[in-house]
């Protein structure tokens, strides 16, 4: 915690740029990062292929328009990016606060199923302190969500952002696997981002039928048969399917809108109930808390504005549906 006392906000040093496909639309999309002023958040913008602004949205939990098999952003006016949680995972496991994206395609690349190549165009533009500190969303009292066998709880957590991820899958390569790891920069690299997004063959057809998945091949997703692993590759961790559900809950909270100080534990969950919580932890102003960085090592006090920001909120707009 002693390592936040001070600490500032950042933004990139540079604009960088990747490009690729949808993973479930299939189509080529290319993806710009630019610098962004302070307290401007993770802004994602809709252009057109002359690159005039169409849409923007702020990312946070309001942004959020469904979780079926992905987390996608919107409005009232309808979606604007689907497929955000990765790209939104290596923004809040490097620390970078403030940033504008824009996309030209309805969904973010998915490059190789993780958050590696994000972590490689952040790394590359480098990032540069901003004047304003760096404010958290402390959490003060713990909001659980469960159903079906499925639970995720956010806690008090005094020593930054820690996730606890279980998963149980019927299946003898994957099983009962579980992980725990408090979140920073060089662990997120090492441990986290390279993990891919995975999928079974037998559900192909019907991901393909519901207009899913058109996008996917060996080169973006860890595919998995009754008993093998198809891709020629093989596993980049002997755990990867735990840790890229981490990855997923780090992308899915940093919809909170600031880091958040606490620690997530997610049993057999996923987009779905990552998004119940959050939305449970947001609809109760009592849970927690905004401080800035210079107090989250002293007795946090209570920031103008944070009740104004919970009563926007309406809990029965967040009703917990966890699958």
């Amino acid at each position: 915690m002693s390592s936040m006392k001070g600490a500032k906000q950042t933004t990139l040093r540079d604009q960088i740029a990747v490009s690729g496909v949808g993973v479930h639309s299939g189509l080529p999309v290319t993806l710009t990062m630019n610098p962004a002023r302070d307290d401007a958040g993770i802004v994602f913008r809709r252009v057109s292929a002359d690159g005039s602004i169409e849409r923007e949205i702020r990312a946070d939990v309001r942004a959020v328009t469904a979780t079926e098999f992905a987390t996608v952003l919107g409005d009232a006016s309808g979606p604007l990016c689907s497929t955000a949680e990765h790209l939104l995972a290596a923004l809040r496991g490097l620390h970078v606060d403030n940033v504008i994206v824009e996309i030209d395609g309805p969904e973010v690349p998915i490059m190789d199923g993780s958050a590696a190549a994000f972590v490689d165009a952040v790394d590359q533009a480098g990032l540069t302190a901003r004047a304003q500190p760096r404010r958290y969303i402390e959490v003060i009292k713990p909001v659980r969500v469960s159903k079906d066998g499925a639970f995720g709880e956010l806690r008090p957590y005094q020593h930054g952002f820690r996730v606890e991820a279980e998963i149980d899958f019927d299946h003898p390569l994957i099983g009962k696997q579980a992980l725990s790891l408090d979140i920073e920069p060089n662990t997120f690299r090492r441990e986290i981002a390279p993990a891919r997004t995975f999928g079974f063959m037998r559900d192909v057809a019907k991901l393909w039928s519901a207009g899913y998945a058109l996008g996917a091949n060996f080169d973006n997703t860890l595919v998995v048969s009754e008993d093998r692993v198809l891709n020629p590759e093989g596993l980049r961790f002997a755990d990867e399917f735990v840790r890229h559900k981490v990855l997923d809950a780090i992308g899915d909270l940093a919809l909170a809108g600031q880091p958040l100080l606490a620690a997530y534990k997610t049993v057999r969950g996923g987009h779905k109930l990552n998004h119940a919580v959050l939305s449970a932890l947001m609809a109760d102003p009592s849970a927690w808390r905004v401080v800035e960085a210079a107090e989250a090592v002293e007795p946090a006090r209570r920031m103008r504005g944070h009740a104004d920001v919970g009563a926007t909120l309406a809990a029965a707009a967040y009703a917990p549906e966890v699958s």
